[in-house]
């Protein structure tokens, strides 16, 4: 079964909902900088270890495979901040990281679903 883009999307959305719903309120348990860190740490090292992907020689299909990761860090981020963080302005912007990159996200992956119903190779 494939879904369209508008399925896509709509997933995006309820799913940055849900990571939003999830953080939006700071931790109860007095949060430190080092939990904040830590959670920030982990999602650079996930980030960096999806974008070590070997390449596929396929620009379109390279760009997609390297921006995933690096998108779900900037949504990993922010969600890290949205439960520490206290600022308003950088709250909002985390929320608004957290909606426009799960967006992108899915627009890659249904691009990349595309290219393989074209050239018939998996996403790597």
């Amino acid at each position: 079964m494939t879904m369209s883009r508008r399925q896509y999307r709509t997933r995006g959305l309820l799913l940055a909902a849900l990571a939003i719903g999830l953080a939006v309120s700071p931790s109860k348990t007095h949060p430190t900088e080092s939990d904040f860190l830590t959670l920030s740490d982990a999602a650079m090292e996930r980030m960096m270890k999806g974008m070590a992907l070997r390449k596929s020689g396929d620009v379109d299909r390279d760009f997609a495979n390297l921006m995933i990761p690096h998108h779900q860090g900037a949504v990993d981020m922010a969600v890290a901040y949205l439960r520490y963080g206290k600022n308003e302005q950088l709250r909002r912007l985390a929320q608004e990281i957290v909606v426009e990159q799960k967006q992108e996200i899915a627009v890659m992956e249904l691009v990349l679903g595309n290219l393989e119903s074209v050239s018939g190779e998996p996403r790597q």
